[in-house]
């Protein structure tokens, strides 16, 4: 059966010139796919438990962390509710930079757990300044100081080091998000002082949609461990510390997609880590450089920014939906708008996972394209000069 071909009244199957070119979920490597496929394991065998074992101990480096790493079978935002479900009690006060999409997500998760919020909103596509996160730190004996990692929405970096750095001496936490920053930029938990990580497959793990990942500091257990917390069961951490301890899941976990992180992971090792970042950083420079010279100016104005996802401001006069929607119709390039506040105001395309230079290539040539035919003047060819100079 081709591609464009099915059977009658079955799903429609997605044509081989479909590019999924989003900041998450991404494409997925067919060793990947492969891998996912495989037959089903009994979970509490000990072929699968082999697989838990490896996988989480590959994890540990990317995340720069000597603790056990819990796999959850849920999204990013269902470890963001795991990671405050577990340290807050209701009334107890959380300090949550609102910069993005995902500080606000962290914000909204924090009142339906009925904690206090004391959000620090900083204009999208900045950060915020560690001179205010110093001062608002000594207001109030904060649980957790929440601060995203990588901004998905704005592409601004949250300067983890710096705030560990704050939090370090004092019985307040650090939490963070970085769904889309892991395995496509350098983290490091424990170096930096981070108390609880949360991530995610679907980004630059190359994985399908499916795995929430949490890990949490010493600091963080003697927290998460008190009677004194919110009620918890599914994303009850000390049943799952309980479970690890065992070398298993709390839980049935999802085998399959667990088989292909470990194919995913693999992946990572024999490219090797650092030049798996450096490679990040290579081609968020080139599709940069690309987009300014067809006059696509940064959204992000932060100094520290992103390398898997790439955000910029849509020409004067021109809608980033019917961009996206133009992109997807005549090139079947899937790139993203904004599905917030600056809805029709950008497009964003994710610079994470298993991508090349030619990747980045192709998306200027496609986006090249369709601005020219929406009315938008710019050199022929001038997009695909600067990111290859950049490269």
């Amino acid at each position: 059966m081709s591609a464009e071909s099915r059977l009658p009244n079955s799903p429609p199957v997605v044509a081989d010139t479909y590019r999924l070119r989003l900041p998450g979920p991404i494409a997925v490597p067919e060793r990947v796919r492969l891998a996912v496929a495989r037959p089903i394991l009994n979970h509490r065998g000990p072929e699968f438990r082999d697989i838990w074992a490896r996988t989480i101990a590959k994890m540990q480096p990317i995340i720069g962390t000597k603790q056990p790493v819990h796999i959850f079978a849920t999204s990013g935002t269902g470890v963001m509710e795991a990671a405050l479900l577990n340290i807050v009690a209701p009334g107890e006060r959380l300090l949550i930079v609102c910069n993005g999409q995902w500080g606000e997500r962290f914000s909204t998760i924090a009142k339906a757990l009925n904690a206090v919020v004391d959000p620090i909103d900083v204009p999208w596509g900045q950060t915020v300044d560690p001179a205010v996160l110093e001062i608002k730190l000594k207001t109030h004996d904060y649980r957790a100081l929440v601060l995203v990692h990588n901004e998905s929405s704005t592409g601004v970096i949250g300067d983890l080091k710096t705030a560990g750095q704050l939090v370090k001496n004092t019985p307040t936490l650090l939490v963070t998000d970085s769904v889309s920053g892991l395995a496509g930029m350098d983290f490091q938990m424990d170096a930096w002082g981070v108390d609880i990580v949360v991530a995610g497959s679907q980004k630059a793990l190359m994985c399908p949609p499916g795995l929430g990942f949490l890990a949490a500091s010493e600091k963080a257990w003697g927290v998460i461990r008190r009677d004194s917390g919110m009620p918890r069961f599914y994303f009850d951490l000390r049943r799952t510390r309980d479970a690890y301890d065992k070398g298993e899941s709390t839980f049935t976990p999802a085998v399959s997609l667990v088989q292909g992180l470990d194919a995913a992971l693999d992946m990572i090792n024999e490219e090797g880590l650092a030049n798996v970042l450096a490679r990040h950083v290579r081609v968020s420079r080139g599709l940069k450089a690309g987009a300014a010279a067809m006059g696509l100016a940064n959204f992000a104005t932060a100094k520290m920014q992103s390398n898997t996802v790439a955000c910029f401001h849509v020409p004067e006069g021109l809608d980033g939906t019917k961009i996206v929607r133009r992109l997807y119709d005549k090139h079947r390039t899937v790139i993203a708008g904004a599905r917030n506040r600056l809805q029709g105001k950008m497009i964003r395309l994710g610079t994470m996972g298993a991508i090349s230079e030619a990747d980045i290539l192709t998306d200027i040539l496609h986006i090249e394209d369709v601005l020219a035919e929406m009315g938008h003047k710019l050199p022929k060819g001038a997009g695909v000069a600067a990111a290859a100079k950049a490269f």
